[in-house]
Parts: structure tokens; C-alpha cells; sequence
């Protein structure tokens, strides 16, 4: 479509191609007005052929031009060029967030948490000037180099929400809201649901719904449950598990109200992680919206046509929450009659999904016999996952081996056991052989080693309740539990940063590990927030001491370098790394550079006694020397040769000196020829 050197609009400068997209070509380019790159979105033919999306996203375009935030990548321009229509964005040198989950498979948790901060950020902002972005995924998510988290696409996404999408541009099938499946009503809460599954996939490495066509994955965000995200990584603190499973609600009011609300559990999760503070509240009078199987088959009926990518999304495929809204509104509240007609009806469709279910099960496991079985039986049989027997493994090992089966795991709780060492599992639920559903997941039973009553007699050689277990590198969680296990008391926690301890591990406890205890002593334990981290303040500018001082009240270690600059006075800060506004830890060492002022070159002044005084002049300006010079009479010289210079031939001096010559002016006339000294 256009090749490096093509300009646009006069001033854009096609440098290089960057990326496809499902509706754009993604081109780099100059901008020469203002001497800066830029990232051009390309709309590709098919889109640029219809007047009616063409029309909406040039208007949603220059909308989302309006937004200027860190966190939101800026639309600069809007325009059309040869028959093709572009956006002009600013430029990130960094990846998707999409390239970034996978390279490295799964994030950890405080970086996942500061990355969904970020992007919250960006769409609190686009909501408080009434934007949403209606297409939240990690491809529209950019990581620069110096670690700024960007959304992009804000234009291009609003105004692909039309009444059609076509599923070949519709890789943000696996983080529509339920409400986007079925066309209805979409607002800030659906941009939060999607930034839920983001969140999700951040930590797992995986989207909680998949399948071989978009319309079944449309179908699993209507009425499938969601795995757990810990199901899929163990070590997921349980704040940010309530709070990513509170965004992805099917029922939108049970969701955040606001991206404002969310921002302040993410950043209370950053510091008490394993606190389970996330509250999901039953909304006053609401309703459980239940999908029909024609509903659900008018989805699943275009799938006929996906193969080929020709299949659509459309207000026919999915009921239209929108129409019963106007229909509402046309004929206002139900009367009574009406009302208690809809009510019987929810009561024997409850009824009647009650009967389906229990039959499902019966025939599943065999509590109702009708003749010989079927092949379908056959089938789900087949479909089903046996349990694995993790009777004996510890906690660690047997989530691995379930995990790889596809199921989860919970504890059940801890008994002793004279049998199974401690730490070890001595039962499960449901048993080993047994076949269930994938993603079921398995409750066990852990070993507490040795009853008391099963010890030495010798209470001075033995470990029992009254003596302080060690808990330490344990959850906090899983810390409170050895100690009910143990009978142990316990009281409050404290928390501490620490450099060696992982964020929420215990560090210590108070008694320690090995200390008698009696009936009154109460345990305390202190807890890790991981590293502590600072915000990096900018520096750049202040002289050399001010940036130094104010680096270190942040709690930093300075570095410094020095180097020349033209436009930087001597002794003030040109850069600093890591930028300003970067996260890290207390303790970074930030390397600050500080100009020595504009770098000055030296020459030695070359040799001019016995040239011509043009030779001369010739001789300094090619050395970057200026020249001056006087003339008086010689005997010796000629006219016009140079008789002396200062400084000498050899001196070193500064690029741009001055020489000072002496010229000939030949003999002196002798008679009654009067002298003359010329100077110039």
C-alpha cells in the first residue's frame, strides 16, 4: 500500500512497516513538521470501502484524539490519502503486552498488578471523558523499553463496535464482555470485565475461555464458569484472585463500579496481597439473566461459516439486550398480571433445568438405568478425566500432577497421621480412579505427622503443641493453618519490606521456632511486602549536589558520569537512568550524567615563518585558527613574507585562537626616501 520513502499527507515520511492488524497496515514514520517519529494505522481496503464505518471512525477517531494521559498512547492527526484513510498515533519503541505474556509465560504477580494499574489509569481517563474503549486486550497494550504501559487503539475500537464484526478481525473474541456477545447495553463495565481477562492471562498465561471458533468462545463468556485463576498458578495471592474474578462477573452490577474503585484494591493488593479484602456484593433486586438453548444455538449456528472466516457477529446471532431495553421503555413497567405470568415462568424453567440436570448426573453416574447405553453415554464417558492418586505426594507435587490433568486443587484440612510423613497427603476427594469434569478440582487431606499421644513420653525430646513450630517461608495463610493444626494460638500480623523474604511469606514469628509455649502465649507473625520501591524522581537539570541530595531522601544510591554537552551548563544534569517516574527498588543506584559544558577541541599551531602572509592566512583557517597581523620593514624578508609568529610553531591551543603574524614590508628605503611602518 505504501513504501518506504512514500510521504502522507505532505509531511509523513513511510520509514519502515511495523504491523498488521485485523483493520490496519501499522506503519513508522517521520513526521518532518515537527522532526519526530510517529506510528500511522492504516485502515485496509475492505474498511475503507464502507461509508458507514468510515464515517463513525473518523468521529471516534478525532474523540479519542482529545485524550492526552501517560498511560494512553496519543492520536495526533486523522486523515485519508490516495483513497486510503490513516490515523497519525505517537510512536512506542517497545512490544505488545500480548508478545510480552508470551515470552515469558506467566507474570509475576507485582508486576502484572503494576502493569493493570497502568492501564487502568489510561481508561479511568478515556471514562471521565465519557470513551470507552469496548476492545480492551493485551494486542492494544504497548510495553515501552523504559517500562511505561500504554492503550492503544481507542479510535479504532469504538468504532468497531457496530451492529456487524467480522470474526477474521475479532482476535478480542477472548475478552469481550457478556454483554458485547449478545449486543447489549455496553458501557465502563465492560472495559473492565475485558481488562479482568487480562489480568487473567497476565498470571495464568492462559484466557479462561477458548475454543476452536470465535462464536464458542462468544458462547463460553454467556454461560461458562470461570476457572480460578490459582487453579493454574498455585502461588496467586487471593486479593488479586477476588479482585480479577470481581472485574469478570457476567452480571455487570456485580462488577466494579468504576475503574477508580478497582485502582484502589490494586494498589491495596500490592500491599497486602494475601488479605482477602474484595468484597462481591448481590446488587439490590437484581436478577440472574438466564441464556436460553435457542439463544445459545443461534450463536453456535454460524459456525458453519467460520472455517472459512467468513462467519459475523450480528444482532440476529445474539439475543439484542438493547431491544428489550426499548421495548421497556416503549411500554414501561409489567403489570402485575404480566409480572406474576413471568414469574411462574421462572419457576418452571428453574424447575424444569433442575429435572435436565439431575437426569445429566443420573446418567452420568448410573443412578438411572434405561436399557442398554447408548453411544452418547459412550462419549461423555470418553470426554471425562480420571483422578490421579496424590495420596503420599506433598501439596507442591500433587498440584503439579493434577494441574497437568487439568484439574485444581484445594486443602481440605490437616489430621494427624503415624503413617504419612508430615507435609504429605493421606487422603483426597474425589478418590483416586474416579473420572469427573475437567477443571474439577481435587480437596486433600495433609498430615500433621504424629498425634502427641504418639510421641516419646520424654516431654523435654519431643515437639508437641506446646512448643513453637517453624512456619517461616510459609504463606501467611498457610502459616495460620499449621498453627490451628498444631492447636497453637494465634494473634495479629505485622508487616515488614524485605529484600530476601518473597512478598507474602512469613519472616519471622514471635515466639520463634522451638520456644516453649503456654496456654496464654499468642504468636505473632511478621510478614513480607518484598522489596520496597520508590518512585524515581527526575533530576535532570538540577546541578550535580541538588540531584544527588534529592536521589538519596528518595532512598536511592547515585552514580555519576560526566560527558560534553552543547546545550547543558557545566555541572547540571543532562540524563539520568532509570528514567524518571520508573518503579524499583529502595536501594536502585540511578546514574546521573553531567555536562562538562561544550567539549573544546585543541590544535597545535603549525609553522607560517617564511610563507606568504595569503599562505599563511590559508594554512590557519584550515586548522580552525583565525589570524592577525602587523607589517615593518626587513632586510632579510621580502615584502609579503611572514618574519615571525605568535604562539610558536608547536604550541598547543584552543580551536578558534588567534595568531598573530608579522609581515614584510621589505628594506627600508635609504636618501631622502622617508621610512614607513605599516600596521594592520
Amino acid at each position: 500500500m505504501f513504501e518506504k520513502g512514500t510521504y502522507i499527507g505532505e509531511r509523513y515520511e513511510i520509514l519502515d512497516k511495523i504491523g498488521t492488524g485485523g483493520m490496519s497496515l501499522v506503519f513508522k514514520a517521520l513526521d518532518h513538521t515537527l522532526n519526530r517519529n510517529v506510528a500511522i494505522k492504516v485502515l485496509k481496503p475492505e474498511f475503507s470501502e464502507d461509508p458507514q464505518f468510515l464515517s463513525k471512525f473518523r468521529t471516534e477517531a478525532r474523540s479519542a484524539a482529545g485524550l492526552t494521559h501517560p498511560n494512553i498512547v496519543n492520536i495526533y492527526d486523522v486523515g485519508s490519502e490516495g483513497g486510503a484513510n490513516y490515523i497519525v498515533m505517537e510512536y512506542i519503541e517497545g512490544i505488545t503486552l500480548k508478545t510480552y505474556i508470551e515470552k515469558k509465560g506467566r507474570l509475576a504477580f507485582k508486576e502484572a498488578v503494576s502493569i493493570a494499574i497502568q492501564v487502568a489509569k489510561g481508561i479511568e481517563d478515556a471514562h471521565r471523558h465519557q470513551i470507552v474503549h469496548r476492545d480492551i486486550k493485551p494486542q492494544n497494550i504497548m510495553i515501552s523499553t523504559d517500562g511505561k504501559v500504554k492503550v492503544t487503539d481507542f479510535g479504532i475500537a469504538r468504532a468497531a463496535s457496530s451492529d456487524t464484526i467480522r470474526s477474521d478481525v475479532m482476535g478480542s473474541v477472548h475478552y469481550i464482555s457478556p454483554e458485547q456477545a449478545r449486543n447489549g447495553f455496553v458501557d465502563g463495565k465492560s472495559d473492565i470485565y475485558s481488562l479482568g481477562i487480562v489480568m487473567y492471562e497476565m498470571v495464568t498465561g492462559r484466557v479462561p475461555y477458548d475454543a476452536d471458533t470465535p462464536v464458542a468462545v462468544a458462547v463460553a463468556h454467556l454461560q461458562d464458569e470461570m476457572v480460578k485463576p490459582s487453579v493454574y498458578a498455585p502461588d496467586l495471592p487471593i486479593s488479586l484472585e477476588g479482585i480479577i474474578l470481581k472485574c469478570t462477573q457476567k452480571n455487570a452490577d456485580k462488577r466494579y463500579e468504576s475503574t477508580e474503585e478497582l485502582l484502589t484494591d490494586l494498589k491495596k493488593s500490592l500491599i497486602n496481597p494475601d488479605e482477602n479484602f474484595v468484597v462481591i456484593s448481590e446488587p439490590e433486586g437484581a436478577r440472574t439473566i438466564l441464556y436460553g438453548a435457542d439463544e445459545v444455538n443461534r450463536l453456535r449456528a454460524k459456525n458453519s461459516g467460520e472455517e472459512d472466516g467468513s462467519s459475523e457477529f450480528s444482532k440476529e446471532d445474539v439475543l439484542s439486550e438493547e431491544d428489550e431495553d426499548e421495548d421497556e421503555d416503549d411500554k414501561g413497567f409489567l403489570n402485575p398480571k404480566m409480572e406474576k405470568a413471568v414469574t411462574i415462568m421462572g419457576i418452571v424453567a428453574a424447575v424444569v433445568i433442575v429435572i435436565i440436570v439431575i437426569f445429566l448426573l443420573g446418567s452420568v453416574f448410573g443412578w438411572f438405568r434405561f436399557g442398554s447405553s447408548s453411544s452418547g453415554d459412550t462419549s461423555i464417558e470418553e470426554n471425562m478425566i480420571e483422578v490421579p492418586d496424590v495420596t503420599g505426594m506433598t501439596y507442591e507435587e500433587a498440584t503439579e500432577a493434577l494441574n497437568e490433568k487439568e484439574l485444581g486443587i484445594s486443602k481440605a484440612g490437616y489430621e494427624y497421621s503415624s503413617t504419612v510423613a508430615e507435609g504429605d497427603i493421606i487422603s483426597q476427594t474425589p478418590e483416586a480412579g474416579e473420572k469427573v469434569n475437567a477443571n474439577t478440582t481435587v480437596k486433600v487431606t495433609i498430615s500433621n505427622g504424629p498425634s502427641d499421644d504418639t510421641t516419646s513420653n520424654d516431654d523435654d525430646s519431643s515437639t508437641s503443641a506446646s512448643t513453637m513450630i517453624d512456619v517461616t517461608g510459609m504463606t501467611e495463610e498457610g502459616a495460620k493453618e499449621a498453627l490451628e493444626a498444631k492447636g497453637i494460638n494465634y494473634g495479629t500480623t505485622t508487616y515488614e519490606y524485605s529484600d530476601s523474604v518473597e512478598a507474602g511469606q512469613v519472616i519471622s514469628t514471635d515466639p520463634a521456632a522451638g520456644t516453649s509455649l503456654s496456654d496464654s502465649t499468642v504468636v505473632v507473625l511478621t510478614v513480607s511486602r518484598g522489596e520496597k520501591t520508590v518512585s524515581v524522581p527526575s533530576v535532570r537539570g538540577l546541578k550535580k549536589k541538588a540531584a544527588k541530595t534529592t536521589l538519596t531522601n528518595s532512598g536511592l544510591k547515585v552514580s555519576v558520569e560526566e560527558d560534553y554537552s552543547d546545550t547543558v551548563e557545566k555541572g547540571y544534569v543532562i540524563s539520568q537512568t532509570p528514567s524518571a517516574g520508573s518503579t524499583v527498588s529502595e536501594g536502585t543506584t540511578v546514574t546521573i550524567t553531567v555536562s562538562l559544558g561544550a567539549q573544546v577541541s585543541y590544535v597545535s599551531v603549525p609553522s607560517l615563518v617564511g610563507k606568504s602572509l595569503a599562505t599563511a592566512q590559508s594554512t590557519l583557517s584550515n586548522f580552525g585558527l583565525t589570524c592577525t597581523y602587523t607589517q615593518e620593514y626587513s632586510d632579510s624578508k621580502e615584502a609579503g613574507i611572514v618574519i615571525s609568529q605568535s604562539p610558536s610553531e608547536g604550541t598547543s591551543v584552543e580551536e578558534g585562537s588567534e595568531v598573530s603574524l608579522v609581515v614584510s614590508l621589505g628594506p627600508a628605503s635609504t636618501g631622502n626616501d622617508t621610512t614607513t611602518q605599516v600596521t594592520q
